[in-house]
């Protein structure tokens, strides 16, 4: 039985694919590298033991001949570990699982004051931006509610701790970049604070987009000549004052010259600028304040006032895949650590004032990751798992385990939500610009994997004759960035069909 367009496969054919991928190991491996991925690497003077990887026919139970090189060496996999996390969560928790956000009070309302607290509940919403929270206090006025006499309460409860972030130092030296945010059940407008900067030939001005009650932003810039997609290199540490009253934000360093650019940025304590963005939008619809804006839990027994629900994560696996999304990938991760397989949910045990559960939820979450390894039989010991997104020093897997992962998600239920998932090769998300003149250009689905020190990628690919190969190949190197064509003449080599094996020994 063949694929058909799409990668979609009968039922049976995809449990053999199980089967002999989980098997223990190959019966061939193919030669050296290709002349193409040899060279890529001589250029960016990388050593070819730098690399490593695994390609692995899908329909394994039909020819099963394996590429390998180095494949169960232990090595930092950068994003390709979303592979695994999104696997293991479309299996665990399904596609239709949905973040949410309320509004909550157990206060009477009398006129149009509520008399007592109202709750900000954070439910692991993806997708609750400054458009979200406007709408749900816009119910709130709409049901008569002008005043509110006591605090405003954010409810961050549904992990342990409620604030990972405080634990963590940043990742680099960028900690006011997106990537760089540590998600908890809160996530207003991601923890970030949109920015517009416009640089001239000779000024730079900045503000908040949109404006902020509060928030004074100053650009104290140098003009660079550079081009605008480098805007954010050469970036002084931003220098911030607050008064209680008003938060001044200092950006300095060197900024292109003609360059205007829109992003979000990490600038201010997440508690400080929910503060400020619910006031800003309670005062725009006519409401006020009587207390102070504070970290709580939502009393039992609480009213729902209003409601704010996230698209499915199945649908928003394709952002975070494409888009290579760390906040996203480790918010779905911690998921995994508040539902496991018995339903108990570690959220509501603390939220109803039980006893502190004996493990923190990015622990249940690696949990709950190593049991379903462990269900398929792929051997986790050479595994280190830390946030889910690869984002991290310490996580470590190896090709071979991370080409079983793809091979049970392929031969899994929900198949098609993590295929289609990924990169589409110089089509969309991080593959959008690379291999355009390959064969592999609109058919094989890859994810991307880049740190510092980390080049990967890790997917599908179909060959010229109609077969589909698991690619897992990985490069651990300080010059890994400039190796990246290495990674790609290997996709392009297995998508041109690759040469007729030799058997060898497998390494």
């Amino acid at each position: 039985m063949e694929w058909r367009p799409g990668f979609m496969r009968l039922r049976w054919t995809a449990w053999l694919l199980a089967a002999a991928a989980l098997s223990a190991g190959p019966a061939w491996a193919w030669g050296p590298l290709p002349a193409a991925a040899r060279e890529a690497l001589a250029r960016a003077e990388v050593p070819e033991e730098a690399l490593t990887g695994i390609v692995m026919p899908v329909d394994g139970w039909r020819w099963g001949r394996t590429w390998a090189r180095e494949a169960d060496r232990p090595v930092q996999p950068g994003s390709t570990m979303k592979l695994l996390t999104s696997a293991v969560a479309l299996d665990r928790l399904g596609p239709n699982l949905r973040g949410r956000t309320q509004l909550l009070s157990a206060a009477p309302q009398v006129g149009d004051v509520l008399q007592g607290d109202l709750v900000l509940r954070g439910g692991a919403d993806p997708e609750l931006g400054w458009a979200q929270l406007w709408q749900m206090l816009l119910e709130l006025r709409e049901q008569g509610v002008r005043r509110i006499d006591g605090d405003l309460v954010l409810d961050r409860s549904l992990f342990r701790p409620a604030r990972i972030d405080r634990d963590l130092p940043p990742f680099d030296d960028t900690p006011h970049l997106a990537y760089q945010v540590v998600p908890d059940a809160l996530m207003l407008t991601g923890q970030l604070m949109g920015v517009e900067i416009t640089a001239g030939a000779d000024t730079v001005q900045a503000r908040t987009v949109p404006h902020i009650d509060g928030v004074e932003l100053l650009a104290s810039f140098e003009p660079a000549d550079r081009p605008c997609a480098q805007w954010s290199r050469d970036w002084n540490p931003v220098q911030l004052t607050d008064d209680g009253t008003r938060v001044q934000i200092r950006l300095g360093g060197r900024f292109p010259r003609d360059c205007r650019i829109r992003t979000a940025l990490q600038l201010v304590d997440r508690d400080r600028l929910a503060e400020l963005s619910l006031r800003t939008l309670w005062t725009q619809l006519g409401g006020t304040l009587g207390g102070r804006v504070r970290e709580g839990v939502a009393p039992p027994g609480a009213r729902l006032w209003a409601e704010h629900v996230a698209r499915p994560w199945g649908e928003v696996l394709r952002t975070m895949n494409k888009q290579s999304d760390n906040a996203l990938s480790r918010l779905l991760f911690l998921q995994l650590g508040v539902v496991d397989a018995s339903g108990e949910q570690v959220g509501e045990q603390v939220r109803q004032g039980a006893s502190d559960p004996p493990l923190s939820t990015t622990e249940r979450a690696q949990r709950t990751v190593r049991g379903w390894l462990a269900e398929r039989q792929i051997g986790d010991r050479a595994l280190v798992l830390d946030n889910g997104s690869g984002l991290s020093r310490s996580e470590r897997l190896t090709p071979r385990l991370l080409a079983q992962v793809i091979a049970a998600a392929l031969a899994g239920r929900h198949a098609p939500d993590w295929l289609m998932s990924l990169p589409t090769v110089g089509v969309d998300g991080t593959m959008r610009n690379r291999l355009k003149d390959s064969p592999a250009a609109g058919w094989a689905r890859l994810k991307t994997g880049t740190l510092r020190d980390v080049a990967g990628l890790a997917g599908v690919v179909r060959d010229t004759a109609g077969r589909s190969w698991i690619v897992v190949t990985l490069i651990n190197h300080d010059r890994a960035a400039q190796a990246r064509p290495a990674l790609d003449a290997l996709v392009d080599w297995v998508a041109r069909g690759m040469p007729a094996p030799q058997p060898t020994d497998a390494p």
